[in-house]
């Protein structure tokens, strides 16, 4: 059954080519979303197979079956001289993009957070549960979390704007917070005056991620590691004029869902 009255849902696998047939015709535009950001190649899921690999297959089937208008979902620090296969991977797909004959526009979102999401959740639980919250590094590092609703909203009103095709943006929210600092406004949502935390030093844990990095219980990886001690922040003011959204700050919209 649909999620929604109106919405009809046609299945296919974006890895899987012949999977695809037929399964974009009537359709206006394409919304790619497919992505992962750990690999278990036990089971063939890799950088290269969900990301320019999935990628190709999508823009294949769009201009097969003449849909004209493609969005591409991206991340912040996708470029060519990055230091991890994820953020390689994801360039390699932005390529096949902008390669392509289709009237695209690619979104690179910082981290998202929003319900049910695997940053912000799995912070707040180690707050609940831990008396003192393990951090690696000095807890420097900063990031600008986007709210999902406002990179939901982007999408949207690109498929208004005929004069966002050929486009790139990157979405970040209003604050470059600290890694300690958004340890502490999750806390704060959960009515805790402080959150402890005990910092690990890099000459320790990069080593031990290293060698724990093909286990699926160990909770980051080393190209995790990287990105994360690499930071992720960018200036949200091109995308959100062009949409004319107001990008929700971290407190405010964490609080609603992690309370309830």
């Amino acid at each position: 059954m649909p999620a929604e009255e109106g919405i009809e849902v046609r299945y296919g696998d974006a890895t899987d080519p012949s999977s695809l047939a037929g399964t974009l015709e009537g359709c206006q535009a394409v919304i790619h979303l497919v992505g992962i950001i750990r690999e278990v190649p036990s089971r063939g899921i890799t950088f290269d197979k969900l990301h320019p690999g999935a990628t190709g297959n999508l823009i294949a089937a769009a201009e097969a079956q003449g849909v004209r208008r493609y969005l591409q979902m991206s991340a912040n620090g996708v470029r060519s001289d990055a230091e991890t296969d994820y953020h390689l991977s994801k360039w390699r797909a932005e390529e096949k993009v902008a390669s392509s004959s289709l009237q695209w526009t690619i979104f690179r979102p910082s981290l998202i957070f929003g319900p049910g999401d695997q940053f912000v959740n799995k912070l707040a639980d180690l707050i609940r549960t831990l008396p003192v919250v393990p951090v690696i590094g000095d807890g420097r590092y900063r990031m600008s979390p986007v709210a999902v609703q406002d990179v939901a909203a982007g999408f949207v009103r690109a498929l208004e704007r005929d004069d966002t095709v050929g486009e790139t943006y990157h979405c970040c929210g209003p604050q470059s917070l600290t890694y300690d600092q958004i340890l502490d406004l999750i806390g704060k949502a959960l009515g805790k005056a402080t959150v402890r935390k005990l910092h690990h030093p890099l000459w320790l844990m990069k080593p031990l991620v290293s060698l724990l990095d093909s286990l699926p219980f160990f909770p980051i990886t080393a190209n995790q590691l990287t990105m994360l001690l690499e930071g992720n922040v960018c200036d949200p003011s091109p995308w959100a004029e062009t949409f004319a959204i107001k990008p929700q700050e971290l407190a405010t919209g964490i609080r609603a869902y992690l309370q309830g």
